[in-house]
């Protein structure tokens, strides 16, 4: 099985070969197979989080949008407990196999609900190749902005616009030969900017990022780093 983030179907002659899911759906069936599947923007994402987050503290993070648990284990590593949270039973599954750290706590929770963190009790939010999936940018920005501390951080890792721009979303490919691609929306860099600014959360970096394989190409990814 083959997975990426890709620009079109491939011209079967059948559409069958080519369908869509929504969101749920899609990573519930990709979920076993997520990990080994080669994905170089899941690859990067991983790459960018450790090298922002490397060397700092936190004392409590919220992952939204845990997945599998790609990030978890590093984000349980450099704070004091975690709440990861994922709308995907079959990824969460994953993630509680895969995750052994004691100070993680795993709950499914569609992000366009209130989240379950009380106001200000966390001091990171975390979103990770998940807002391409989320039509309302100013919901999420606002629940981050909720559950932070003053002073609190809030990451932000995506596929790049240029990509989607291009064309390229979320997709996999089952052992049929079945092509899915997951349900996306197109952000550009400033809906980013505005919803965080309509949050009252104040920008502190971008970073535009490329995997090694994508020499003479757009960024794979963009990264913001926000302040409560």
């Amino acid at each position: 099985m083959a997975a990426a983030w890709a620009t079109n179907c491939p011209p079967y002659e059948s559409h069958s070969f080519c369908k869509s899911l929504n969101t749920q759906s899609a990573y519930t069936a990709w979920a076993a197979n997520y990990d080994i599947d080669v994905n170089l923007t899941r690859d990067l994402d991983r790459e960018v989080t450790s090298r922002t987050f490397s060397g700092k503290r936190y004392a409590m993070t919220v992952e939204a949008a845990c997945g599998t648990g790609k990030n978890t284990s590093f984000f349980a590593s450099m704070s004091d407990s975690v709440l990861a949270l994922d709308f995907s039973s079959g990824m969460l599954a994953i993630a509680r196999e895969r995750v052994l750290a004691t100070n993680v706590q795993f709950q499914q929770t569609d992000l366009l609900d209130t989240w379950p963190c009380a106001d200000r009790s966390a001091t990171l939010v975390a979103c990770n190749l998940v807002l391409e999936h989320i039509e309302n940018l100013q919901h999420v920005c606002n629940e981050a902005a909720r559950v932070l501390v003053v002073g609190g951080t809030f990451f932000i890792s995506e596929l790049h616009p240029h990509k989607q721009y291009l064309g390229s979303q979320a997709r996999f490919v089952n052992l049929h030969k079945v092509e899915t691609r997951i349900e996306a929306f197109v952000h550009h860099l400033s809906d980013y900017l505005r919803a965080a600014d309509v949050a009252n959360l104040q920008l502190e970096k971008i970073e535009e990022s490329w995997h090694a394989d994508d020499i003479g190409k757009p960024p794979r990814l963009i990264s913001l780093l926000f302040r409560k």
